[in-house]
């Protein structure tokens, strides 16, 4: 059963506008809210968010302020992601047109919203800089409120405050969920319907009532047919892939190849950069990373550093380390669910990714040389905690999270059922991410919804796709269908 706390309105700590070109008026805030609102006098962390709105230089000033305009507050996805500034975002001039104020809110523990790093909890009160019996109960504790139910409550916090004085139907907003936006979107449907005027959701149907072990089931089935897609249109990178994992497994040994800014290279961590998959121009990305690798072997006979700092920095773990170590927590909804590395359990006992449970020096020989070596695609294995810097320290700390079976409630099914708020949503067929079958599933759950379905957009469509997307989704709220 869901949780629901007492919201105190969040603190506004500061703020400073600055016109930007594009006739933009940006506003930097910075709120505080509770860590715990179960405990809200305990401690407290820092939100950060840009807001945007048309700045206007009128040749005659008005009698009177015109009335603030209603909000509309974009989530991003990951988690583990701050928010681009809203000159580059492509919602801000579509929002701007419909007559919304935009406000970029990073989620806590991300952007600048007390972003969470290896350092910054190794330093939590009780922590012992990361060492000692206590620090992997202090940590993970701390990791645990990180999730969509409290991103929810940090933004009923921070609409109290920026709504103060309106009247209550005037003091909605509006949300735009991308990806695990969405999620928190449905956790904002169940826990706060109150707050909300209206939902829009790119790619972000969470799949609710469904375990960590459905949703990769699921996942691993469209991470097969994007392999499919891959080998189809560069067959001669079957080969190319097993060169460089020879190398791979010739020269690094068990722990792999040294990168330069840290960590390791393995034959299981190059796989992993399927999780571009997903994207559109994702297979492109990929082709380009094995074309450097390979030409740097033929050519030198070795790796240079340029070939591997492109695949230090392809997944961002080392930056965003929330994205790794709460990936699979975003499945766990309600006492007694356990992840219990639940994309490892379900990946290796596929024949297809034999390699998951090989280790790092056999993981290319453990496929049979008939067939190509395939990419994993947004998962998170044990082996991250293995070969990225920032994440080595967590190895602790992410095995807690893994076997932790005390997580609250997430969603509230019968809310959803009789849900009020109208929602629109865009959901892509072949979304590698989140699953086109379970977001439908979800999508019967919602009262009232409505959907935009493509089968030619990927779950990047947002970014790839603006004009297209916001205008589906906007012609759902806008327009009528006879």
């Amino acid at each position: 059963m869901l949780q629901r706390l007492a919201i105190p309105a969040a603190k506004l700590l500061r703020r400073s506008s600055h016109i930007v070109p594009g006739q933009l008026l940006v506003t930097e805030h910075f709120f505080q809210v509770p860590l715990d609102y179960a405990n809200p006098s305990a401690s407290t962390i820092t939100l950060f968010g840009r807001s945007a709105t048309k700045h206007e230089s009128p040749v005659v000033p008005p009698d009177e302020p015109p009335s603030p305009r209603p909000w509309l507050v974009f989530l991003e996805g990951g988690p583990g992601f701050g928010n681009r500034e809203p000159q580059d975002h492509p919602l801000t001039r579509v929002a701007l047109s419909h007559g919304y104020q935009v406000l970029y809110l990073d989620h806590r523990g991300v952007g600048l919203s007390t972003p969470v790093s290896t350092e910054m909890l190794a330093r939590l009160p009780g922590a012992g800089g990361g060492q000692g019996p206590d620090a992997v109960d202090v940590q993970a504790g701390y990791l645990k409120l990180m999730r969509q139910d409290n991103t929810v409550r940090d933004c009923e916090a921070v609409r109290k405050l920026l709504t103060e004085g309106l009247p209550e139907h005037k003091a909605r907003w509006s949300i735009f969920g991308q990806s695990y936006g969405g999620f928190v979107s449905i956790s904002y449907l169940s826990l706060h319907p109150e707050g909300l005027r209206e939902v829009f959701l790119t790619g972000g149907l969470a799949p609710v009532g469904k375990s960590a072990d459905q949703v990769y089931q699921a996942t691993f089935q469209r991470t097969l047919e994007r392999n499919a897609a891959y080998y189809q249109k560069y067959p001669e990178d079957v080969e190319v892939l097993r060169q460089i994992a020879a190398y791979i497994e010739k020269e690094g040994g068990e722990q792999g190849l040294p990168l330069p800014g840290g960590g390791f290279l393995t034959v299981p961590r190059l796989l992993t950069i399927g999780i571009a998959l997903g994207f559109h121009g994702g297979i492109d990305q990929i082709h380009a990373v094995l074309l450097q690798l390979k030409a740097s072997l033929d050519q030198l006979g070795f790796l240079t550093r340029a070939s591997l700092a492109l695949l230090e920095s392809f997944t961002p773990f080392d930056t965003n380390p929330i994205y790794a170590v709460l990936q699979e927590a975003l499945y766990c909804d309600g006492p007694g669910s356990v992840s219990n590395w639940a994309a490892y359990r379900v990946g290796k006992a596929l024949s297809q990714f034999s390699w998951l449970a090989s280790g790092n020096t056999g993981a290319s020989s453990s496929v049979p040389v008939d067939q190509p070596l395939l990419f994993a695609g947004e998962m998170v294995f044990p082996l991250h905690f293995e070969t990225y810097p920032e994440l080595i320290p967590l190895r602790a700390v992410a095995e807690r999270l893994a076997t932790a079976s005390d997580w609250p409630a997430l969603y509230d099914v019968e809310q959803l059922r009789k849900n009020e708020v109208p929602v629109y949503a865009a959901a892509f067929i072949h979304d590698m991410y989140v699953d086109y079958g379970l977001s439908m599933d979800t999508a019967k759950l919602i009262r009232g919804i409505k959907t935009y379905e493509t089968n030619v957009m990927y779950h990047n469509a947002l970014r790839a796709k603006a004009e297209e997307v916001l205008q589906s989704l906007f012609a759902l709220r806008d327009d009528v269908i006879d």
